[in-house]
């Protein structure tokens, strides 16, 4: 298992473990996470899964696709370089112990 920690706005931490090959996104859903929505189920169609990968993640995750970056366009808070879909960060064992920050709004 893999574990991901979900910081919110106010600081609050949330650990969850999940399956390699999980999304960070599906992780987040299938635990009833408040902050992420996943409206479209992780098939890329919305904002809605947005993030920010902590800075000591940032490198390890990978770089934006250009369908990512224009998806972001349609986040309902500010997008910065860290920001993610977190439906396009999949879990691997180099994951392990990854930090994400949630943003104010989703929708």
């Amino acid at each position: 298992m893999i574990k991901v920690t979900y910081v919110a706005q106010d600081g609050t931490a949330t650990t969850i473990e999940a399956e390699e090959g999980t999304s960070v996104m599906q992780a987040a859903v299938s635990n009833d996470l408040d902050g992420i929505v996943g409206e479209c189920g992780g098939s890329m169609m919305c904002a809605t899964c947005h993030c920010y990968v902590d800075e000591a993640w940032a490198e390890r995750t990978g770089e934006r696709s250009s369908d990512e970056e224009e998806m972001l366009e349609g986040a309902a808070d500010e997008v910065t370089e860290r920001s993610r879909l977190s439906c396009q960060i999949r879990l691997q064992p180099g994951l392990d112990g990854l930090v994400v920050h949630l943003p104010e709004e989703q929708l």
